[in-house]
C-alpha cells in the first residue's frame, strides 16, 4: 500500500496482481490476428504472495496448433483442467511456452504484439473506488489518462447502460452490471485481442444470457478479435465463430468446429432457437466424452 497510496491496505495484494497484469500485456497495434502454434509444454508458476513465487513442472498443453483471425469470435471448450486458461496467459503473455511459438501478425513489421485485453472470472472492481475511478484505473495506471480517453470511456458507459451508476460503488451494482463496467475498463485501453477467461460464470443463468449475448455484440460491434474459454456448451454455440474441443491434460486440440446459425432476428434466444443449435450442440458434447 505504501507503493499504491490510493490502495487500501487489505486490496493490496489484488491491487498490485492487476497492476502487473496491466504493465506485462503490451498496448496498442493494429489489424492483428493471432495464431498459437506448437505449445507442447509449459512451466507453470504458482503465485503463494507478493514475494514469492514457486516453481512446479506441469505438462499442461501438448502440441497445441490454432489459428485466431482478424475479427473472429473463438470459443475453447475442454475438460477441467485440461489448460485452457494457461492459453489465454500464453497468448497474454503472462507464460512463456517451453517449446512452440505465439506469433502475431500485423500490418506494421516492427510491431511485435497487439494490444491485449484480458477479462477473467470476477470483475474484481475495487470497493472503494467508485465505477467511473474503477473503468478508469487501467488508464490511470498507463497514464493515459487523457481528456481524449476520458471522453471515450464516457461514452461506452452511456452505451453499456452504466450513466446511472457512475458514481456508486460495486457493492450497489448487480452482477450483470459489474460485468459491464469490467468490460468498459477493458475496452478503455484500446486492445485488439480480447481474451474471456470465464467472465459469466459467476452470474445467475438469467443474468447470465443477458450479459453474455449483450457484451458479444459490443465486442462484435467494436470489431474486436475474443478468444473465450467456457464450460457452457450452448454459450459457446450461440457466442461463437468457431470452436476448438481440447482433450485432458495434456491437452491437445481434439475438434475445430465452424459455427454457422441460421437467425431469424436478433434477439435474445434467437441463435439457440437456430435449427442448428441442438446438432452443434450434440457434436460437441460427443467429442467432449469421447476419450478414446
Amino acid at each position: 500500500s505504501s507503493i499504491y497510496p490510493f490502495i487500501e491496505p487489505k486490496d493490496a495484494c489484488c491491487a498490485l496482481k492487476y497492476c502487473r497484469l496491466l504493465r506485462t500485456i503490451p498496448r496498442a497495434l493494429q489489424n492483428i490476428s493471432g495464431t498459437v502454434t506448437k505449445v507442447t509444454k509449459v512451466k507453470i508458476g504458482l503465485m503463494t504472495n507478493i514475494r514469492q513465487k514457486i516453481p512446479t513442472t506441469v505438462k499442461a498443453l501438448d502440441n497445441i496448433s490454432f489459428s485466431v483471425r482478424t475479427g473472429e469470435f473463438l470459443a475453447i471448450v475442454g475438460p477441467s483442467g485440461c489448460g485452457k486458461s494457461t492459453i489465454l496467459s500464453l497468448i497474454a503473455g503472462l507464460l512463456q511456452p517451453e517449446s512452440g511459438d505465439i506469433t502475431f501478425y500485423t500490418k506494421d513489421p516492427h510491431d511485435k504484439k497487439p494490444g491485449i485485453g484480458y477479462m477473467l472470472q470476477h470483475d474484481h472492481l475495487f470497493e472503494w473506488r467508485d465505477i467511473y475511478k474503477n473503468v478508469t484505473l487501467g488508464l490511470e495506471i498507463n497514464k493515459q489518462l487523457t481528456p481524449e480517453k476520458k471522453e471515450k470511456v464516457l461514452s461506452m458507459v452511456n452505451d453499456y447502460g452504466l450513466s446511472p451508476f457512475l458514481h456508486k460503488k460495486p457493492s450497489e451494482l448487480s452482477g450483470g452490471l459489474k460485468q459491464r463496467a469490467a468490460l468498459v475498463r477493458t475496452l478503455a485501453l484500446e486492445p485488439e485481442i480480447l481474451l474471456l477467461d470465464e467472465p459469466f460464470s459467476a452470474l445467475d443463468y438469467q443474468t447470465r444470457l443477458t450479459v453474455s449475448a449483450d457484451i458479444c455484440r459490443i465486442i462484435r460491434s467494436a470489431g474486436k478479435t475474443a478468444v473465450l474459454i467456457t464450460h457452457d456448451l450452448s454459450e459457446a454455440v450461440s457466442l461463437a465463430d468457431r470452436v476448438i474441443v481440447l482433450s485432458n491434460r495434456p491437452a491437445r486440440v481434439k475438434a475445430e468446429i465452424p459455427i454457422h446459425l441460421t437467425l431469424k432476428d436478433d434477439s435474445l434466444l434467437a441463435s439457440r432457437n437456430a435449427p442448428e443449435f441442438k446438432d452443434y450442440f450434440n457434436q460437441l458434447w460427443e467429442e467432449l466424452t469421447d476419450e478414446s
